[in-house]
């Protein structure tokens, strides 16, 4: 069985640690990409540059900060939603923004949810474990999330 693919766009070490942490004590085995700016998710997502032969299939979903070098998280999200290819592939927006203007901007562009990050070390990682087990497990993907190949054979 092929487990599902989590993109996680972030730029700070800290949040990818214990965003990681956070899902392996919830005992997500699932493969978690994470890409450290803008410019690289949308190289993963399009598979260009050195993702060109990263493996087909769109990722289950992708978490991603609003607050990225080279492309912020809003424009990722737009490209996300306006590409035929891509405009299923849940995302979550995880951030520390709790700006009214971000709020209303990710939804007018489609995300599938909008995360404060908290500040309470335990509250963060129950929010990742809970929305790990919900997107990787619990929720059905769209079609495109595994290889053409896997679906075919029925495997989720």
């Amino acid at each position: 069985m092929e487990l599902k693919r989590i993109l996680l766009v972030e730029d700070s070490i800290n949040d990818v640690e214990l965003i990681l942490t956070s899902l392996a004590e919830n005992n997500l085995g699932n493969e978690v990409v994470v890409v450290r700016d803008g410019e690289e998710a949308l190289d993963y997502l399009y598979r260009r540059g050195v993702y060109r032969l990263r493996r087909e299939g769109n990722p289950v979903v992708v978490l991603l900060d609003l607050k990225l070098p080279k492309v912020d998280g809003i424009e990722v999200l737009g490209h996300l939603k306006r590409e035929r290819s891509l405009r299923t592939v849940p995302v979550v927006v995880l951030t520390s923004s709790r700006e009214e203007s971000d709020l209303a901007q990710c939804y007018e562009l489609g995300t599938n949810a909008y995360v404060v990050k908290p500040i309470d070390f335990h509250e963060f990682v129950d929010a990742i474990k809970g929305l790990g087990l919900f997107w990787a497990i619990i929720n059905e993907p769209p079609p495109g999330s595994l290889p053409p190949s896997r679906m075919n054979q029925g495997i989720k």
